[in-house]
């Protein structure tokens, strides 16, 4: 063989192993490769180290196995009671077959996009326009089991759709807003109104508490002043019974003495005398003296009248 022969030789090994080299395919996580061969469907290949069978077989197709989102645009619907909206839609979904995602139907992007309006137009034409804004949670179940069913033999499956945005028109919007401020308006109303309510019953109990208080601490005074009356008329009635005591006492006191010194007669006529002295300095407007003092008053008056004459 000659040099050209060993050339030729050489050549033709480096071309084989470029074409081995360039046909080893490294298929990555959350990936598949949708392969054919001679035009025909042969096989998927999952994650790992893969040879092509050069100029025989092909790789017609990346498909992701990853969660995805697509955003759709702004999509006019209308409602039962005839009012037009924009409704934007995001929907989250899966490749899970990757050979039926393929070949299943031409661009599936723009297949779930025409068939996620259509949805949502049928759904929002049976709702009126109160119910379609307070009922995103319905809709978003409705429209992720229809499309999870249709996209099925598309091997798609369909995790979540929410609907992003519900702008109804600008008059719309303006009537509203008029109704939710009114709403709050009536609400705030409606607080100040219960505030006043409880501020004035606050101060009607706490007037309330201050008259019983007042009551109580009145009554109480009362109380007090009665019992201190009673004492001091007690003390009072304890103070003349003692001095009556002290009085008897003395009486008793000066009829033992006398007793003792054994008057005569003649003394105890002058004592008598006495008392019935002090019974004129009273009120009494007439006086009974028995006659033996009256006899004994008119010696007693002779013999003051020789006293005077004396002193004459």
């Amino acid at each position: 063989m000659g040099p050209f022969g060993y050339i030729a030789l050489v050549v033709l090994i480096a071309l084989i192993l470029i074409l081995i080299v360039s046909n080893i395919q490294v298929v990555q996580q959350s990936r598949a490769y949708v392969v054919e061969r001679l035009g025909a469907y042969s096989t998927t290949w999952g994650v790992g180290l893969h040879l092509k069978i050069p100029f025989i077989e092909r790789v017609v197709k990346k498909v992701s196995l990853k969660e995805q989102v697509a955003d759709f645009d702004p999509q006019p619907v209308i409602t039962k009671d005839n009012v037009t909206m924009q409704i934007d839609t995001v929907i989250y979904f899966q490749i899970t077959d990757p050979k039926l995602y393929t070949y299943g139907v031409e661009h599936p992007m723009n297949a779930i996009e025409n068939l996620t309006a259509t949805t949502l137009r049928n759904i929002i034409g049976d709702m009126e326009l109160d119910q379609s804004l307070t009922s995103r949670d319905i809709i978003n179940a409705k429209m992720r089991s229809i499309l999870d069913e249709a996209t099925d033999p598309w091997g798609i499956k369909v995790n979540r759709v929410e609907l992003k945005n519900i702008l109804p028109p600008r008059e719309i919007q303006n009537a509203m807003e008029k109704q939710m401020k009114a709403e709050r308006e009536r609400r705030e109303s409606i607080l100040q109104a219960e505030g006043q309510k409880q501020s004035q019953i606050l101060v009607a109990e706490g007037e309330k508490r201050s008259a019983v208080l007042r009551a109580e601490a009145e009554r109480e005074a009362a109380i007090l002043r009665a019992e201190a009356e009673r004492q001091a008329k007690i003390l009072k009635a304890q103070g003349e019974a003692e001095a009556i005591v002290q009085v008897q006492k003395a009486l008793a006191d000066s009829i033992e003495l006398l007793n003792k010194a054994n008057p005569n007669d003649q003394v105890v006529k002058i004592k008598a005398l006495e008392a019935y002295a002090k019974a004129a300095d009273g009120q009494a407007t007439k006086i009974i003296i028995p006659s033996e003092i009256q006899s004994l008053a008119g010696l007693a008056a002779s013999f003051k009248g020789l006293l005077e004459n004396d002193n004459k």
